[in-house]
C-alpha cells in the first residue's frame, strides 16, 4: 500500500504541473496565475478543496502530446464561505482547447453543480475546441454545445453562475461566460469573441487585432457584453469573492448531523487492514469500523445474508447508511459456506429492504464496493439469484437520498451495478489505489479471451503451439491488467478521481454537505419489485 500511495501522490504532483513548468514560465511572464494558482487565490484559506477528474485523459491522446487533467481544473471549495464547484481553464495545456475528454469533465462538474444546486465559478482561459479532433467534440447530445444547455437550465433553476474571462475566450466558447449571471474580464489579457483577427479577415476581409476586436475596453465600454473589467487576476478573483459573499441562502435537505468524532481507527491503522492481495480474504467490518465516528457502527440483519454488510453510522458527524461487501468466508445458520465479495440471494434481498429504509428515513447511502459480482451455479439460479439481484438493483436506482461510491478492490460484472456504479448516479464515485473494475477479474478474462483467440486461429488452419498460446495469454493478461487499473477508469471519468484511503472520510463529509444544498422533492418510489 505504501507504494502505491507513493505511486499515486507523485502522479498528482506530475498532473499539476498541467503542460510542464516551461508553460507556467510563460503564463507568469504575461502577468497571469496558472488555474491551479487562480484557484487556490480564490478560495477560502484553510479550507478543503475536492478535486473532481485530476486524472482525466491520463496516458490519452499522447499522439497529440497529452493532455493532463483534461486541460481543465475543476472542485468542490469554497468562496467567502459558501460552497460552490469552480471550473478553471488550464491555458498551459494546448493553451485550454477542449479535448473530448475536456468535454466531458466540464459536463461532469456542472452535472455535480446542478445535482446538489452548487453555484459555479468559471475561470475561462481557452483557445477553444481542439480543432483536429472537432468530429469527436462539436455535434452530439454530450459534446460541446451541451455545457451551455446547462448554462440556461442552472440560470432557470436559480443556480448561481458567475464567470471570469482571464486569457482565450473564443467561438462557441464564448456564450459559457455571457449565459453566466456576471461576467468579468481581466484587462490586457482576457479577450472575448465569436471569430479571432485572422478568421475575420478571412472571412469578411477586415484588419483588426484582437484586443480592438473582442479585449476588455471593447466589452466593457462599447458592447456590453461583459459587466466589469480589472487590472490584474488577483483583482478579478477578489471581485468574485466580494459577489459571493452576498449571495442569499437556500432551503437545506436537512439531513442530520452533531459533531463529528474521530474514526475507529487511525488512518495507518485503516490502510494496515486492507490487504493489497486481491484474493486475500479480510473483515470488511473492520475497514467500516474505521471510517465511522467513535468505530459505533448499527448493523442490519447482521446474521442475515452476511457477504452485504448493511447497517448506520456517522462519518464527520453526518448520519449515513452503509453498503459493504463482505470479503471474508461466511457462514450461514444452514451451515452453506459463503464466498465473500460475491452477492447471494439473501445479501441481495437485505440490502434492497435496507436501502428502502435509508429512503425512508431520509438517510444518504455510502457503498463500499469489493464485489467479484452475484453467485452464480444452479443452485444459484433456482433460488432466484436474479430476481433478488434485480430487487437490489431497483431499490438502489430508485434512491432519492443522495448515493456516495468507493471502489476499495474488486468491482465486477453486476455486482458494479447493484453497488452504485457510474451508470447509478452517485453524488461522488471515488477509487482507491487498490481498485481493479472491469466485467470480470483479469485471469478469467484472459483465459476466456484466449480460448476465443485460440479457436479463431485454429478456424483458419492454423496450428498453435504451446509457447504460442503462453505468448498470447501474456499479451492479453498485460492488456486487461492495464484496463483494470483505477487509473484508467479515472482517466475516462468512470470515477471521480483516485484517493488516498484516508481522504474517504473527506469526500464524503463534503459530498453530503455539498448534497444537503438541495432538498429532496422526488418522492421514492420503486415500481414493480421482484418479491
Amino acid at each position: 500500500m505504501d507504494s502505491l500511495l507513493h505511486d499515486l501522490q507523485a502522479k498528482y504532483e506530475q498532473v499539476k504541473l498541467g503542460g510542464g513548468a516551461k508553460r507556467i514560465e510563460k503564463e507568469h511572464a504575461k502577468g497571469k496565475l496558472t488555474a491551479r494558482e487562480r484557484i487556490d487565490y480564490l478560495r477560502d484559506k484553510g479550507t478543503d478543496f475536492l478535486e473532481v477528474g485530476a486524472f482525466v485523459a491520463d496516458g490519452m491522446y499522447q499522439e497529440e502530446g497529452g493532455c493532463p487533467s483534461g486541460g481543465v481544473v475543476t472542485g468542490i471549495g469554497y468562496v467567502s464561505g459558501r460552497m460552490c464547484m469552480i471550473v478553471a481553464n488550464d491555458a498551459t495545456v494546448k493553451a485550454g482547447a477542449w479535448f473530448p475528454m475536456t468535454a466531458k469533465k466540464n459536463l461532469r462538474a456542472q452535472e455535480i453543480a446542478m445535482e446538489n444546486q452548487l453555484p459555479v465559478i468559471y475561470l475561462v482561459d481557452s483557445a477553444g475546441v481542439f480543432l483536429p479532433m472537432q468530429n469527436e467534440i462539436f455535434p452530439d447530445k454530450e459534446h460541446f454545445g451541451r455545457q451551455f444547455r446547462n448554462n440556461a437550465k442552472m440560470s432557470a433553476m436559480g443556480i448561481v453562475q458567475v464567470a471570469a474571462i482571464m486569457g482565450s475566450c473564443v467561438a462557441g466558447g464564448a456564450y459559457l461566460p455571457i449565459m453566466s449571471d456576471e461576467a468579468m474580464i481581466v484587462d490586457k489579457t482576457g479577450s472575448i469573441f465569436l471569430a479571432g483577427s485572422y478568421l475575420v479577415k478571412s472571412a469578411i476581409g477586415e484588419t483588426i487585432d484582437n484586443e480592438t476586436l473582442g479585449g476588455a475596453t471593447t466589452h466593457c465600454e462599447i458592447s456590453g457584453v461583459t459587466d466589469n473589467k480589472y487590472d490584474t487576476d488577483q483583482d478579478c478573483l477578489d471581485a468574485i469573492r466580494k459577489i459571493f459573499d452576498k449571495i442569499g441562502h437556500n432551503p437545506t435537505a436537512v439531513f442530520d448531523r452533531v459533531e463529528a468524532q474521530k474514526p475507529g481507527l487511525t488512518g495507518e491503522d485503516l490502510i494496515a487492514s486492507f490487504p493489497t492481495e486481491r484474493v486475500k480474504p479480510y473483515d470488511m467490518l473492520q475497514i467500516v469500523k474505521g471510517l465511522v465516528d467513535a468505530g459505533d457502527f448499527d448493523e442490519y440483519k447482521e446474521e442475515y445474508g452476511k457477504t452485504l454488510i448493511c447497517g448506520t453510522a456517522r462519518i464527520d458527524g453526518w448520519a449515513v447508511g452503509i453498503v459493504a461487501n463482505q470479503r471474508k468466508i461466511v457462514k450461514t445458520a444452514k451451515g452453506e459456506m459463503q464466498m465473500g465479495g460475491v452477492i447471494y440471494s439473501d445479501s441481495a434481498d437485505k440490502a434492497a429492504r435496507f436501502i428502502m429504509n435509508c429512503n425512508q428515513r431520509k438517510i444518504p447511502l455510502v457503498f463500499l464496493q469489493d464485489v467479484s459480482g452475484f453467485m452464480v451455479g444452479s443452485k444459484a439460479e433456482h433460488g432466484g439469484i436474479i430476481k433478488d439481484g434485480a430487487k437490489m438493483v431497483n431499490a438502489m436506482a430508485n434512491s432519492v437520498v443522495p448515493k456516495f461510491t468507493f471502489i476499495l478492490g474488486n468491482s465486477y460484472g453486476a455486482g458494479n451495478y447493484a453497488m452504485c456504479g457510474k451508470a447509478y448516479d452517485p453524488r461522488l464515485i471515488y477509487s482507491w489505489p487498490t481498485a481493479q473494475m472491469a466485467v470480470m477479474s483479469g485471469a478469467a478474462a484472459a483465459n476466456t479471451l484466449l480460448q476465443i483467440k485460440v479457436a479463431g486461429l485454429k478456424k483458419k488452419g492454423l496450428e498453435i503451439t504451446p509457447e504460442d498460446e503462453k505468448e498470447l495469454l501474456d499479451e492479453i493478461t498485460s492488456k486487461y491488467n492495464e484496463e483494470l487499473s483505477p487509473f484508467y477508469a479515472a482517466s475516462r471519468l468512470w470515477v471521480d478521481g483516485v484517493i488516498d484511503p484516508r481522504e474517504t472520510r473527506k469526500v464524503i463529509s463534503m459530498g453530503i454537505e455539498a448534497a444537503n444544498h438541495a432538498p429532496i422533492t422526488e418522492r421514492f418510489n420503486v415500481g414493480v419489485i421482484q418479491t
